[in-house]
């Protein structure tokens, strides 16, 4: 196997590990990946409003 194969499988390994171990910490983590999207969007969607 390849290194960039034991990286994949390695961190696909550890994200289960701590999702089945801290699924609290791993659904605030997705919650604020979401925020940070929707207020990017907005952000665009101000930014394209502005435009004359």
């Amino acid at each position: 196997m390849t290194m960039k194969k034991w990286a994949k499988w390695g961190s696909i390994a550890f994200i289960a590990w701590w999702i089945i171990s801290r699924p609290d910490s791993a659904a605030g983590v997705v919650r604020s990946g979401a925020g940070g999207l929707g207020n990017a969007a907005e952000s665009l969607s101000q930014f394209v409003s502005a435009i004359p």
